[in-house]
């Protein structure tokens, strides 16, 4: 039975209007976003092979482009809307810290660090820079590789700190594994990183592991 049967308050895209974006299933959501089915399939249905055969929304979404184009019901058009759309998502996630203004919602600065940080497939390290006010002066990247005491180095952050002329940092750093638990060596360079930069008078007020989930060692009591 093709969509356009369904009663209308089944149908995803009026069911979005309806009930919200939340009330969909990852099938509704990526049925909405295809549009249409293949020969034999309604759109729901080809979001629901599609998810089996990458594994779930997210894998879809990491898929490079090839695996992405070589799927049934997909191609490289396909491919270019989707890049569109999680581009847009990053860049209106980035509208809620610019420069400039302060932070006041610890859940949009998750979800920032998290569009910046989740899709890495290697784990990169970096630091929110603040002002007195906790305002956003700048977000840099700073290390790539395993993330331990040998590969985050406290002079090349207090370095930049200095820079940015900051008075306080958000850490925040990824997990590729998906598993957003903190290891011995997360909390080692937390601690050095927190005497570094109290030396310099700057406050270490988070630092957000990004994997699956989000955790913050501030929330956690880490810090």
């Amino acid at each position: 039975m093709a969509i356009s049967d369904w009663p209308a308050e089944e149908r995803p895209r009026e069911k979005l209007l309806l009930r919200g974006p939340d009330a969909l299933s990852d099938a509704e959501l990526l049925a909405i976003f295809l549009r249409t089915g293949v020969t034999g399939k309604s759109a729901v249905d080809l979001a629901r092979e599609l998810l089996m055969h990458f594994g779930g929304l997210r894998p879809l979404l990491q898929a490079d482009q090839q695996a992405f184009c070589a799927a049934r019901g997909l191609g490289m058009a396909k491919y270019a809307q989707l890049r569109a759309v999680l581009e847009m998502g990053r860049r209106h996630l980035a509208t809620t810290l610019q420069r400039g203004e302060a932070i006041t919602s610890p859940t949009a600065t998750r979800a920032f660090l998290a569009a910046r940080l989740r899709d890495y497939p290697f784990e990169v390290f970096a630091c929110l820079f603040l002002d007195n006010r906790h305002r956003v002066l700048a977000f840099e990247e700073l290390f790539r590789g395993t993330i331990d005491g040998a590969s985050v180095h406290p002079r090349e952050v207090v370095r930049r700190v200095l820079h940015h002329n900051a008075a306080a940092v958000i850490l925040a750093h990824n997990h590729p594994s998906g598993v957003a638990e903190p290891s011995r060596a997360d909390e080692a360079i937390t601690r050095r990183l927190q005497e570094a930069l109290g030396l310099v008078d700057v406050r270490v007020l988070d630092h957000v592991i990004v994997a699956d989930e989000t955790l913050s060692f501030a929330e956690s009591g880490l810090i």
